[in-house]
């Protein structure tokens, strides 16, 4: 069942000889994305040849008659800040592939710029510390993957979705064989206000839920058609993934994408409060988990792209279903900073459940609730058993670009 809850570059300051003061502060704005004022004058001086203030004060001295050697290690040091300030612009906010590559654009996808960005969220211990990450530029799907076109998978294909299969008794011995049939996990709202240290009260396994079932046997995905598909585990996403010609996502590159560009900002539509002045996304309005007022118009799924897209033309990328991701989980991932093309740790690990195999899950869904659950924020985390699906985890897909010739 799931929770529910890498070679760095040198450092800047190194490759050039800078002192070590300078190079932690330079390491550090870099990590923060440097304040905007200290980026422009940045840029501003690299456009200009480092002609302003300083310069002048070289000129000067030049002109006073200042000694030699005092004079060369001014100039060492304007061709050492020079250096630097080329590195560092090249590296802030800029984006290596801004145009998609030549060619048609795959269908229902949008590209992503490849280029550096500031990724976690301080608000979560596991998205901490906030770190500068680069990825490459890559399609992505730009709603959820929906019934029909899970569906067309299966048609395809004869797939059968692990929440489908019987399961498998080594996995727990002891256990009778009549609740070894295939089911999953299915949210439940109590009648009324429980504790909220215990997600066990608002969720049960369910016999028959599985994604054309989504709330058991009695129900279908009738009139669901462009909801997003649940009850996938990964390797179902997987499976779907490979056969579309495609793959998930890293965390990197989801975040990337759902920040749409725009770095730093709580959630993926900007600063505003959700609800502020209207529903940006699906997720929970009321007493959580016994009453939601159905303020955004729903109460479980909604339709894929019910809600406005991001700067970078995506849908749900808050809220809705939560989203598989590639990672394995760990709450430790983000101690490396300055990585390129992140793919992860080696292998999973959560304390809070030890031994359950997890990979990451992004984007929240329609049962976040500011008084529960907020990482429907974009550099919030989420993690899922692998072998196991529930009624609010779908996915989207990635698709990388050729390889230049």
């Amino acid at each position: 069942m799931p929770g529910f809850s890498h070679d760095p570059d040198a450092p800047l300051g190194l490759r050039f000889g800078l002192p070590g003061f300078f190079t932690q502060r330079l390491q550090g704005n870099l990590r923060l994305g440097l304040p905007g004022y200290f980026t422009q004058r940045l840029q501003g001086n690299l456009r200009l040849g480092l002609a302003g203030y300083f310069t002048q004060r070289l000129q000067g001295n030049s002109r006073l008659g200042l000694p030699g050697f005092f004079t060369q290690r001014l100039h060492g040091l304007a061709c050492v800040i020079a250096l630097s300030a080329i590195c560092l612009a090249a590296e802030i906010g800029a984006e290596d592939s801004p145009a998609p590559p030549a060619g048609s654009t795959p269908a229902g996808m949008a590209w992503i710029p490849g280029g550096w960005f500031t990724m976690g969220d301080e608000m979560f211990p596991d998205a901490r510390p906030r770190r500068r990450v680069k990825v490459r530029g890559f399609w992505i799907d730009t709603k959820e993957v929906t019934n029909k076109e899970f569906a067309a998978f299966v048609a395809a294909t004869g797939y059968v979705t692990v929440a489908e299969r019987p399961i498998d008794p080594a996995k727990f011995p002891g256990v009778e064989k009549s609740k070894l049939e295939p089911g999953s996990v299915v949210f439940t709202p109590p009648e009324e206000a429980v504790p909220l240290d215990d997600h066990l009260r608002w969720w049960r396994w369910v016999k028959g839920g599985c994604w054309k079932h989504p709330e058991g046997p009695e129900s279908s995905i009738k009139d669901r058609e462009n909801h997003p598909v649940v009850h996938v585990a990964f390797e179902d996403a997987a499976a779907y993934a490979a056969w579309a010609g495609k793959r998930l996502p890293t965390e990197a590159e989801w975040e990337r994408a759902a920040r749409g560009g725009v770095d730093g900002k709580p959630f993926t539509w900007g600063d505003a409060a959700p609800g502020e002045p209207a529903w940006q996304t699906n997720i929970w309005q009321g007493k959580f988990p016994q009453e939601n007022t159905r303020a955004d118009g729903y109460v479980a799924t909604a339709p894929v792209g019910s809600f406005p897209a991001n700067p970078y033309g995506l849908f749900d990328m808050a809220g809705n279903v939560w989203e598989w991701c590639a990672d394995w989980y760990r709450p430790d991932a983000f101690e490396t900073d300055g990585v390129e093309n992140p793919k992860g740790p080696a292998s999973s690990h959560d304390p809070q459940e030890p031994g359950i195999a997890k990979r990451v899950q992004k984007g929240g869904s329609y049962l976040c609730s500011d008084v529960y659950c907020r990482r429907y924020r974009p550099g919030g985390r989420g993690k899922g058993d692998v072998d196991s699906g529930t009624n609010h985890i779908g996915f989207r897909c990635v698709k990388d670009a050729p390889e230049p010739r």
